[in-house]
């Protein structure tokens, strides 16, 4: 493995957790969030995801891996289409269901996650169309950087360990990885991200396209936002 491959993965794995807790740790330390605090976070969460991405196609073109290489073609335009469109509809449905659970059980919206979904999600125009940066960004840049970059890092070094199932290591060490970038979620978020992360990497590894996931991606959290409306409207 290039060094330069080492030392982003390393990071991915230890400062990416680290700076990622110790925000959510001071967002929940805040009675409320401001509109100011809102903009910033979404304006910090666009320019560092896409500088790491900048970086990781820097590095990976320098190595000579094409960002084709990473997932960013349809080499099977049919299947990938078909696999976007019923990934998509079972991670909508999926939160559909979760967030209809929440809404019958009060006391579950009471955890972690629901509340920090309260402080961080849109209040009115300015934001959701700012937020709508954000989510593109994360579908995008995440897709790349894990089941884009990690994925084909990780396959590049198993197969060159002589390691049988490389295809399914390398599926499982960016599920992994990319569980580890979202441990702020708590246990159960982090094991439900992992799971997440299996099954985008399983469709990377077929389709040969990230275009699937970043789909699916985008879909995970649209209807989180639709529920913090509701919620809003509510109150």
């Amino acid at each position: 493995m290039h060094w330069d491959f080492a030392l982003i993965l390393i990071f991915l794995g230890t400062a990416v957790p680290w700076l990622g807790r110790r925000r959510i740790q001071q967002l929940m330390k805040m009675p409320q969030t401001t509109k100011r605090d809102r903009l910033v976070l979404y304006a910090s969460t666009v320019a560092f995801q896409w500088l790491a991405v900048a970086l990781i196609l820097w590095r990976t073109t320098t190595r000579g891996i094409s960002p084709a290489d990473m997932g960013l073609a349809i080499p099977q335009p049919a299947l990938t289409i078909i696999i976007a469109a019923v990934l998509s509809a079972l991670v909508f449905m999926n939160q559909i269901l979760s967030l209809r659970r929440l809404s019958s059980h009060p006391a579950e919206a009471q955890g972690m996650l629901p509340q920090l979904a309260l402080k961080i999600f849109p209040q009115d125009a300015v934001e959701r169309l700012a937020f709508f940066a954000v989510v593109v960004t994360v579908s995008v840049c995440e897709e790349l950087i894990y089941r884009g970059f990690a994925q084909r890092v990780f396959g590049n070094w198993f197969g060159s360990l002589g390691l049988r199932g490389v295809t399914i290591g390398a599926i499982a060490a960016s599920a992994a990885l990319f569980a580890i970038g979202h441990v702020y979620q708590g246990r159960r978020g982090t094991i439900a991200t992992f799971v997440v992360g299996l099954l985008f990497s399983t469709v990377r590894a077929w389709t040969g396209s990230i275009v699937a996931p970043m789909i699916a991606h985008f879909v995970t959290i649209s209807p989180q936002v639709c529920w913090h409306r509701r919620v809003c409207d509510r109150r």
